[in-house]
């Protein structure tokens, strides 16, 4: 991209009437990341606020599957109006592509990024979750740099494999200067409490540790009925958490 590409301008245009874009991130597939994206966008929607969902996963984006959304093409009136779907302003690259591969390399993912991001008309937003891609690449440092005013929210689980990602996560984030909302377990296992090793990253690093999302076995049997999503227990836990933190902030 060239100094005289005018879309990071158009971009801070169409986010403008959005109040908090949540960046939802860990730095590594098979988190949960996604789950967590949608499932907050799902919570802040029963809670009456206005809600947008932006699934940046241009490889293997799901957030139309877990909440069940049609991904017909979108309405158009001066950019893409995003679909409402279960009090939810949803967009994705499956919007585009269906069921179909989106074969994307170097600067084509740039390019995919950038054209969504311009095209999109959220409107008035109290909050935007946004599935961030996963990796620490090409695609993540563009989010970042185009999404200036998002916090993150970062995702992990108690392997230590996942824990080493996070830690390389958050030293980009701290070095690139975005600032990190919190940090969450996800799926916890039963009879286990916090993972330590998570509670001691957030607490040496001075941010909120916003508690653990359970290992739900309703979860899957759920995906793409919001209705039943919204009753398992993991969805229960992350609305407490979402009172605390997120809406705590509004009161």
């Amino acid at each position: 991209m060239n100094n005289l590409d005018p879309r990071p301008g158009v971009i801070d245009r169409r986010l403008d009437a959005v109040e908090r874009l949540v960046a939802v991130s860990g730095g590594k597939g098979g988190i949960g990341k996604s789950v967590v994206s949608a499932g907050l966008a799902l919570v802040l929607a029963r809670q009456g606020l206005r809600v947008g969902l932006l699934d940046l996963d241009l490889t293997g984006p799901c957030g139309h599957l877990i909440l069940g959304i049609d991904t017909s093409f979108p309405e158009e009136s001066f950019g893409l109006i995003p679909p409402l779907a279960h009090g939810i302003r949803f967009m994705s690259i499956s919007c585009f592509t269906g069921a179909e591969a989106a074969p994307l390399r170097g600067a084509d993912v740039s390019n995919a990024i950038i054209e969504l991001l311009t095209i999109v008309q959220w409107g008035r937003l109290d909050y935007l979750i946004i599935d961030m891609p996963p990796g620490l690449g090409d695609a993540l440092l563009d989010a970042v740099r185009l999404l200036r005013r998002s916090e993150f929210l970062i995702v992990s689980t108690a392997s230590r494999v996942v824990v080493q990602t996070v830690q390389r996560t958050l030293r980009l984030l701290d070095m690139v200067q975005v600032p990190v909302a919190g940090i969450v377990e996800n799926m916890q296992r039963d009879g286990y409490a916090a993972d330590p090793d998570i509670r001691a990253l957030a607490r040496d690093r001075g941010l909120p540790f916003w508690g653990s999302l359970p290992f739900d076995a309703c979860l899957e049997p759920a995906v793409g009925d919001p209705e039943a999503l919204a009753c398992t227990a993991f969805a229960q836990a992350l609305g407490k958490m979402v009172r605390s933190h997120l809406l705590a902030a509004r009161d």
